[in-house]
């Protein structure tokens, strides 16, 4: 059974990490913050400038446990990874199915299969909270028209038309957001349009953040299968892109980052205050932030439900690593079809 382990998060500046016997030391100015038992740790998330000791790094990657380091605003830099492991024979099958535009289109479609229902779930979810019934019919009609683009895939004909019917889908969902958002705080948390690169408002910088925190999730849950997360079917394939993960993002965005987003915003947990304005008129969460964020993030993954294909209660931070063995499954035949995951 897949055990969930702890993911290390360091967003202190100039945090040095060092191997202390079996335990990982966190140090900031020569003051040791943090000591954790190393055995605990799946993988270390760093932010900004932060250090590792070479014990502590050919530890990590003789184990198998990934180093990963974002920019302040979660932009990913680089990865730091042991020998590549994991079932050739799998990797192979993975490799075919790419081959296969028919095996292709079948799992692109599943992806976003399971992106638009998860995200019409969301709206059909804040409608039933809404504040008004302006907002509500509004939040209705959305998710009609979601359901409308996903009557649409079995038949569009390639890739083209199912990238085609997301990107409709998707600005459709992010128009619905603000309906989504508590009037008290609405002034604060403007949403009108998803930015990506740079995030220009506060809400688009904390989805940027949770979408790569996430990411990194889905990536390690690929990797612990033994597929290669940079081959993909939906996202297409570049140097540098972890293609694969990108797909099995897609079926968590909305149901695990953006509702948590909107739950921390609505709480008032996340405030103006945890952000700062960049020239250029970019937006990224500060320090205090990125800690309340990753705390609150942490909490959810620890949270436990019942898998609608499995029937068995688990963490929802397994839920990766459940979907990437389904997938697995899949690829090499034992299974008829890949079910995305779809949130009750």
């Amino acid at each position: 059974m897949t055990v969930l382990l702890n993911t290390l998060y360091v967003t202190t500046p100039k945090a040095y990490l060092r191997l202390e016997g079996e335990t990982v030391c966190v140090m900031v100015e020569q003051e040791k913050r943090l000591q954790i038992p190393l055995h605990h740790l799946g993988a270390i998330v760093c932010f900004g400038s932060v250090m590792l000791s070479p014990a502590l790094l050919g530890r990590c990657m003789g184990e198998g446990r990934g180093v990963i380091w974002l920019e302040r605003g979660g932009r990913f830099q680089a990865r730091v990874e042991g020998p590549v492991s994991g079932n050739i024979l799998l990797r192979q099958a993975q490799y075919r199915a790419a081959d296969n535009l028919a095996k292709t289109i079948e799992l692109a479609r599943a992806f976003l299969a399971g992106k638009l229902r998860n995200s019409r779930n969301v709206l059909l979810r804040g409608a039933r909270d809404g504040q008004n019934d302006v907002e509500r019919a509004v939040l209705v009609q959305n998710a009609r028209l979601l359901a409308g683009h996903l009557r649409k895939l079995p038949h569009a004909p390639d890739l083209d038309g199912l990238r085609g019917e997301e990107g409709n889908a998707a600005r459709i969902y992010f128009q619905s957001m603000q309906y989504l958002i508590r009037q008290p705080v609405r002034t604060d948390f403007a949403f009108d349009v998803r930015s990506r690169r740079p995030p220009t408002d506060s809400m688009n910088a904390m989805l940027s953040f949770l979408y790569a925190v996430l990411l990194h999730d889905c990536r390690s849950a690929l990797e612990a299968v033994g597929l290669d997360p940079q081959l993909g079917f939906l996202h297409a394939v570049r140097p540098g892109r972890a293609a694969l993960a990108l797909d099995l993002l897609e079926e968590f965005r909305s149901v695990i980052a953006d509702r948590l987003a909107l739950t921390l915003v609505n709480r008032g947990q996340i405030q103006a205050s945890h952000f700062d304005k960049r020239d250029g008129g970019a937006v990224l969460l500060n320090d205090e932030g990125r800690k309340v964020v990753i705390a609150a993030y942490q909490e959810r993954k620890q949270e436990t439900l019942t898998h609608p294909v499995l029937r068995q209660e688990m963490p929802i931070g397994l839920l990766p690593h459940v979907q990437a063995r389904l997938l697995a499954r899949f690829l090499r035949g034992d299974a008829p079809t890949y079910v995305p995951y779809i949130h009750r």
